[in-house]
């Protein structure tokens, strides 16, 4: 019992704040994706291939998230695990995302995507995915297929630059405020679960948007298929809310980078509601993450480095658990 406690301080003396809340959120879809396919199972039978898979990737989670904290104690001094930790919040997001939404209908039964299109629909007198097919053409799809892939890269690229240049502190800053917009946009999903529009309103359109389009849009397509299939994340649209986030941060670090990505990312929230992957209100919605983020984030940095400051040394938890590197 000593020594687990002694592991547990230890722990919570050399997490960083996205981490520590990452494992939370990983800990907690973990439980209650157990449960949900246990439900499933018991009530709603799939094909056992399905329940088999989704507990595979559960395994794979926890196992993960194992390994992780005991990196965290054994190899902290790694160069190969430093590289990786500072990296890793983004399969963190990967982990929470896929396992959230097996868990957001046993939570959150109450879906509020037709709340969403009724909003819309007053807001603008039509609904704007439908009234877009008016202006198809496969190479807008393109384009705007390629404003919705660059929102996979457009971070990482940002964090990796920075990361290149050595600028540790603008990294961190820059990761951070990732992770808590993500965070807070996985717990409004339980809050707000929604699917997007092509799933909810399909009746209403008659245009094939994909038709006689390029390699571009067929991966937006398939990548947007390999979706869960309860998938609840219309609300709020964090794509629109991290291509914004990242590039306030690339006005603040990188310049130059920013300049690149602002025609992709202004396109970015075109592409959302012609692609019927996001309500207008979603994107309305992404305003309120991006400024909660921005301001909780160096307020949470500060909270947690005055905790840790206040406990016991990790040298000395070190000691006395006996660990060494």
């Amino acid at each position: 019992m000593k020594k687990r406690t002694l592991f547990t301080n230890t722990l919570l003396q050399t997490l960083r704040i996205e981490e520590l809340i990452g494992l939370v959120l990983i800990t907690f879809t973990i439980i209650f994706a157990s449960f949900a396919n246990l439900y499933i199972m018991m009530n709603q039978p799939l094909d056992s291939q399905n329940i088999a898979v989704n507990f595979l990737r559960i395994f794979a989670s926890a196992l993960f998230t194992y390994l992780f904290c005991r990196s965290i104690i054994y190899h902290a001094e790694n160069k190969v695990f430093q590289f990786i930790r500072d990296f890793v919040p983004f399969l963190f997001v990967l982990v929470i995302y896929f396992n959230l939404q097996d868990t957001i209908f046993i939570l959150n039964p109450s879906d509020i995507h037709h709340t969403l299109v009724n909003m819309d629909g007053e807001l603008f007198g039509f609904q704007p995915t439908v009234w877009a097919e008016q202006y198809y053409h496969p190479r807008l799809t393109d384009l705007f297929s390629l404003s919705y892939l660059n929102y996979y890269i457009m971070t990482p690229i940002l964090l990796g630059l920075l990361y290149l240049k050595k600028q540790t502190e603008n990294f961190r800053v820059v990761l951070l405020t990732m992770m808590i917009s993500y965070f807070i946009g996985f717990i409004s999903y339980i809050i707000f679960p929604a699917s997007s529009p092509y799933l909810v309103i399909p009746e209403l359109y008659e245009v094939d948007i994909w038709k006689d389009t390029s390699f571009f849009s067929w991966l937006t397509y398939t990548i947007v298929d390999m979706s869960p299939h309860r998938v609840r994340d219309a609300f709020p649209s964090m794509h629109n809310a991290i291509a914004l986030l990242t590039i306030i941060m690339a006005w603040r670090y990188h310049r130059v980078y920013f300049w690149i990505q602002l025609p992709l990312a202004v396109a970015l929230p075109f592409a959302t509601v012609y692609l019927r992957y996001h309500y207008v209100v979603d994107i309305i919605g992404a305003l309120p993450v991006i400024a909660l983020a921005l301001y909780l984030t160096p307020r949470l940095e500060l909270k947690w480095t005055q905790f840790q400051k206040q406990n016991t040394p990790l040298e000395d938890s070190m000691s006395k658990s006996g660990v060494n590197f």
